[in-house]
């Protein structure tokens, strides 16, 4: 089951919510909605699932090449809110949910069964939900999600509330998902978890894409530049290399390490011995960051950007 979201646009009000984002989610595949909050990623789920529908672009989902219309057996939809019955038990409310989808309770008490032992369960599945924790009743939200063994699965915050253990779980359940050829959207906070999830990426920010594509593709939107951390007398390095003409830029780490970042064209190999020969190097390495840090600094380089723009109109 493939999902194609090509330029959709969400308004709310005087507030764009989603602001012209495309996607192409192929089968097999884990896509990652990421972001703070506010960003657009819970506005773009409810529209994945038809909550709402676009104000502008086109939603499509395809099964071996064609269109259709999307039944509640084809997906599953775990919302950020939880839809649970406070008063009702663990296996009450997965039985309920079950009826819901259509599904026999003599064929997949068996599943049931299998996903509580999974999830460390078994020992409470006749307590009432209210006496759980968030955790335990994030856990109960999935389950009740991928029961019926959906095609398309899209998570809103699936790790929310979670330990690191059950996070692990989560990751587990969802790589399986992906091995069996299941279609996977997720929208998270969590950029590390994702990092060692996700095929391909969405990064969101005031509804609008700043970056998409593999981990690979978002560095090199993102930092098309590579960065260098070189240990060596800190100090010395930025005196001395300072004025060296095909270094762009040059941070402090600490005492014995700085940051170097060089202009298009560098020779790099050729560069390295000139410093050298300037500062004792002990060790150099580009720098791989992760989604985290990439997102913050993007997002603070989009502030200030914002804040100047600001400044100058004002000044006008």
């Amino acid at each position: 089951m493939r999902l194609s979201v090509s330029n959709v646009t969400k308004r709310y009000r005087t507030v764009t919510a989603v602001d012209a984002i495309s996607l192409d989610i192929q089968p097999g595949k884990i896509q990652a909605l990421l972001g703070p909050n506010g960003a657009g990623k819970s506005s773009l789920v409810r529209m994945l699932v038809g909550l709402t529908e676009p104000d502008d672009g086109e939603i499509r989902v395809e099964d071996n090449g064609s269109n259709i219309e999307l039944s509640y057996h084809d997906f599953a939809y775990l919302p950020e809110d939880r839809g649970l019955y406070q008063d009702r038990s663990i296996l009450d409310n997965l039985n309920y949910i079950a009826s819901l989808r259509g599904l026999k309770l003599s064929e997949i008490r068996s599943d049931i069964d299998s996903w509580l032992e999974r999830f460390e369960l078994t020992d409470r599945k006749d307590e009432p939900l209210r006496q759980m924790s968030k955790g335990n009743q994030q856990k109960v939200q999935l389950i009740a999600t991928l029961l019926h063994d959906p095609q398309l699965v899209i998570l809103d915050e699936p790790f929310s509330g979670l330990d690191p253990v059950n996070q692990e779980h989560v990751l587990t359940v969802l790589s399986e998902l992906r091995d069996r050829g299941k279609t996977v959207v997720l929208s998270a906070h969590q950029m590390a978890l994702v990092e060692r999830l996700a095929d391909t990426m969405l990064l969101m920010n005031k509804g609008k894409a700043v970056a998409q594509g593999s981990l690979q593709e978002i560095r090199n939107t993102l930092l098309p530049q590579p960065v260098y951390r070189v240990t060596t007398n800190a100090q010395v390095a930025m005196e001395s290399w300072g004025e060296v003409e095909k270094i762009e830029s040059i941070r402090k780490v600490n005492d014995e390490q700085v940051e170097l970042t060089f202009s298009n064209g560098a020779d790099i190999e050729t560069l390295w011995p000139q410093l050298a020969q300037l500062t004792p190097i002990k060790a150099f390495a580009p720098i791989q960051p992760g989604l985290h840090d990439l997102y913050l600094d993007t997002i603070r380089k989009q502030k200030t950007g914002q804040e100047q723009h600001n400044a100058g109109k004002a000044a006008l």
